[in-house]
């Protein structure tokens, strides 16, 4: 990633911390100590007017592999 766009994404991920901070703290919290292959993780989406829709993942030894790559590409903060 070339240093612009890594100034970029990093703005982004600032706006997002300071926009949504109990969500950032949540996901960090599991970030930090480890979500193990074969947990699950679980998402619902509610649209204005709309019913809700969940989905599921089961996390694999290459979802952990991505995780921490990205958490390699971003300074801790």
């Amino acid at each position: 990633m070339n240093p612009q766009n890594m100034m970029q994404f990093m703005g982004a991920l600032n706006t997002f911390r300071t926009n949504h901070p109990k969500f950032a703290e949540f996901i960090s919290r599991f970030v930090k100590s480890g979500i193990p292959e074969g947990s699950v993780i679980e998402i619902t989406i509610t649209r204005p007017g709309e019913d809700p829709v969940t989905t599921n993942m089961k996390v694999q030894q290459a979802d952990l592999e991505l995780m921490q790559a990205l958490k390699n590409m971003t300074p801790q903060g």
